[in-house]
């Protein structure tokens, strides 16, 4: 009896101590978090300074040669080879024949009326010896300068009704002016170049038959072009001819100066825009390169631009005062692809430069030194 006392005492001093012992063990742990540091971001900012600032429409195209040719065969025969072959990029200088077109036959038929005429004339010439010797002379020297192998030379001026009627009569002037027709048809057997350039089509070879009426190439001048951009109706009014516009490739690694010369009238009524002509010229330039350009619609005063990722959605920007970013509504004037022009942002006033991620009206920022940099 008395050991089973002894033992339930034992035991119960020993539960006793144990929850003793865990209390203290458990009193002893430390579960307070440390404070949390308050961060401060850093934002970079500007300090506003309104100016004038230009509105630069952004438009592109591509060139199209100023001059250009399309060549048309308004006669039929065999293409004869000539002193350049008929290529695509060849170039030829003025004057220099582009085509020749076999017309041995046609000029034989030339040949016979010239000839018809030459011998009317000379039909005539006793009977003006006679009957109008004050006319004679004339009529004799244009006789004497007539050559088959030339063009026919226009005939001697008429003062006289009865000079008019005796020439009428012997149908020499009908005569001639047949002749005429058929030496401007026999010319249309040359194409010739008329400025110099290249030739960037060419859809006939030597030997082919041309047919009247068939395309035969396309020739252009390479030292001049345009540039057809479309612009908003809303900056139509601000652009003038003589105007310089800066255009650059789609590399932007060459940047050529160009001028508006041509400017539509008319708005297109699907897009509500109008078609700009700008020309340029260079070395470098190609038929059908793809070029953008700067037009300078406008020049807005009182007015800043800035990163178009600063600009929020209901028109605010973000403004830092005394350490705390604020909210301040803006104008938006003119966007471009990475730009804004605002208007409303008073001179003095410091906004954030860049874009910050979480930032919010009220927040704590740091404004970023340079000097310590």
């Amino acid at each position: 009896m008395r050991k089973l006392i002894i033992s339930a005492v034992a035991g119960g001093i020993i539960i006793f101590a144990s929850l003793y012992f865990a209390g203290m063990i458990a009193g002893s742990k430390d579960n307070r978090r440390p404070p949390s540091q308050k961060v401060v971001k850093t934002v970079f900012v500007d300090t506003v300074k309104n100016t004038t600032v230009p509105i630069m429409v952004p438009a592109n195209g591509n060139l199209r040669a100023k001059k250009r040719v399309e060549l048309y065969s308004e006669v039929q025969g065999v293409f004869r080879p000539g002193s350049k072959l008929f290529r695509t990029g060849q170039e030829y200088a003025a004057g220099q024949t582009l085509i020749r077109i076999d017309a041995s036959e046609y000029y034989a038929t030339v040949q016979s009326a010239k000839s018809n005429l030459y011998n009317l004339l000379t039909s005539i010439m006793p009977d003006l010896r006679l009957d109008y010797p004050e006319i004679y002379p004339k009529w004799q020297q244009y006789l004497n300068g007539f050559d088959l192998e030339k063009t026919t030379p226009e005939l001697p001026k008429m003062d006289s009704e009865k000079e008019k009627f005796f020439i009428t009569g012997r149908e020499i002037i009908t005569t001639y002016y047949n002749v005429k027709n058929l030496e401007q048809r026999l010319s249309k057997y040359t194409i010739t170049a008329p400025f110099t350039g290249v030739l960037t089509e060419a859809l006939v070879t030597e030997g082919t038959l041309i047919r009247s009426g068939q395309k035969l190439g396309e020739f252009i001048n390479t030292g001049l072009y345009e540039l057809e951009v479309s612009v908003s109706k809303t900056y139509g009014d601000f652009l003038r001819v003589g105007k310089k516009v800066e255009l650059f490739n789609l590399e932007k690694t060459q940047t050529f100066t160009g001028e508006v010369t041509r400017v539509n009238g008319r708005v297109d009524q699907n897009s509500q825009t109008i078609t700009a002509y700008i020309e340029v010229s260079g070395d470098n330039l190609k038929e059908g390169q793809y070029l953008e350009a700067n037009l300078e619609a406008k020049e807005e005063t009182d007015a800043i631009e800035i990163n178009r990722s600063l600009l929020l959605e209901n028109d605010q920007i973000f403004v830092v005062k005394d350490s705390i970013l604020d909210l301040m509504a803006v104008q938006p004037i003119f966007f471009t692809d990475k730009t804004v022009v605002l208007k409303n942002v008073p001179d003095g006033e410091v906004i954030v430069a860049k874009p910050m991620t979480g930032a919010y009206a009220g927040m704590l920022v740091k404004i970023f030194d340079e000097s310590k940099s």
